[in-house]
């Protein structure tokens, strides 16, 4: 009893099937077969991947615990994809930015109170990547950026000598 009222809240298809013991449907009977034609034309021009000759990563933060653990990731990261790290290091000094203000909105000018927010650094180099090397490997990092935290991402390309400039003559 339980497995008909399972097949009745099914596609009215099955439902139909079920209900017309007697008479054979096959519903699915006038789909066309067209044969698969072979590939005669092969693309001519193969699209080249770009190559880039630096990648720099600069990160900013609020906490310098959670700057260095990112960082670490992002090492390990492109470690396992093979990527060269050349360089990874942090400013000695965090970036301070003071803001003055007064306690009382009106008067008592010397009654004031100072804000100060500090913004640290630390940067990686890597080297030697393929364009979709590097795509994934940004993808990932930006996905697992924690709060916090900003990411600065500048590349070098290396591109083919344009035409108009002719090598030197002998």
């Amino acid at each position: 009893m339980n497995a008909i009222r399972g097949l009745w809240r099914s596609t009215p298809l099955v439902r139909n099937v079920i209900l017309n013991k007697n008479t054979l449907t096959r519903p699915f009977a006038t789909a066309t077969i067209t044969p698969i034609k072979p590939i005669e034309d092969v693309p001519s021009a193969i699209e080249l991947d770009k190559l880039y000759k630096r990648v720099e990563l600069e990160m900013r933060g609020i906490d310098p615990a959670v700057l260095l653990s990112y960082s670490w990731f992002c090492i390990a990261a492109a470690s396992h994809l093979g990527i060269e790290v050349t360089k990874s290091w942090a400013l000695r000094k965090a970036e301070k930015e003071r803001h003055t203000l007064l306690r009382c909105v009106h008067i008592y000018k010397k009654h004031r109170v100072q804000y100060e927010i500090r913004t640290y650094f630390r940067f990686i180099h890597l080297q030697r990547l393929t364009g979709s090397t590097c795509d994934t490997f940004l993808e990932y990092i930006e996905r697992n950026l924690p709060e916090g935290c900003a990411l600065k991402v500048t590349k070098v390309e290396c591109q083919k000598i344009p035409d108009h400039i002719t090598p030197p003559q002998e």
